[in-house]
């Protein structure tokens, strides 16, 4: 059986790490090239990679993202900071590629994907919701890109429902004391030493509170969820967002 080369961007990092003892002990993949800040995206080109993993930093995923496509490659990212923007450009820049694909997932762990699932479903039928996201404190941006997207599918299913805002009489805070507003629904960045991953949805109502969590205690649980995109990427041309279309999980909308 023919391996498919895969080369990783930002491979001295926590999860290019990861990754690429993943892709190393993955019988159907074979890792061609380990690249970081002194590597060149060339020495990817130069050995034959078809799949391009990216889990670099936000200032520097986009130009990863259009130079692989011209080189030929799909694209799998891992990489935070993606809003409505960025992918639009994503989107453009796989429109004048054919036949190459981009995933970008906000979380690649398929219990992170299902919790953002369970929400989304259980959303329109409380009256209170926010969102609680720990990480560990080398973290650059917050908060995370899957409290982020949770915030937002959450906001659209209770738009879609007619749901009215959620009650908060606050009149007097300190800056932040009440989270950031995403789409409405605050979002509270903790960062912790000894933390890896983890997102807690709280919604209220009256008499009662619904809380679901889920928490990533070492990066090999993203794996899964990696090795799933690396193998699914080539036969999805265009731009895919989220793991959830490859785990065959139906459109909520």
């Amino acid at each position: 059986m023919t391996s498919l080369r895969v080369a990783v961007v930002g491979a001295a990092g926590r999860m290019g790490r990861q990754t690429c003892t993943a892709i190393d002990e993955a019988d159907d993949l074979s890792l061609v090239a380990r690249i970081d800040r002194s590597d060149s995206l060339a020495d990817a080109v130069a050995a034959g990679a078809q799949v391009l993993v990216d889990f670099t930093v936000p200032d520097a995923v986009m130009g990863t993202v259009e130079a692989a496509l011209g080189y030929g490659m799909h694209v799998v990212v891992g990489t935070s900071g993606f809003d409505a923007h960025r992918l639009a450009q994503v989107g453009a820049l796989a429109e004048r590629s054919p036949g190459l694909g981009v995933v970008i997932a906000p979380n690649f762990a398929i219990g992170a994907v299902l919790l953002m699932r369970f929400a989304r479903e259980a959303a329109p039928h409380f009256a209170s919701v926010e969102i609680v996201e720990t990480h560990h404190p080398d973290k650059v941006d917050a908060p995370s890109g899957t409290a982020v997207h949770t915030a937002q599918t959450v906001a659209e299913a209770r738009r879609s429902a007619g749901i009215s805002p959620a009650p908060d009489a606050t009149s007097r805070a300190l800056p932040g004391a009440r989270g950031a507003l995403v789409d409405g629904i605050p979002v509270h960045s903790v960062r912790l030493r000894g933390a890896v991953a983890h997102e807690e949805v709280v919604l209220g109502n009256a008499g009662e509170i619904l809380t679901l969590r889920h928490d990533s205690l070492d990066r090999a649980g993203f794996m899964p969820g990696v090795l799933l995109a690396v193998r699914q990427v080539v036969d999805r041309p265009g731009l895919t967002v989220g793991i959830e279309p490859l785990l065959g999980l139906p459109d909520p909308s």
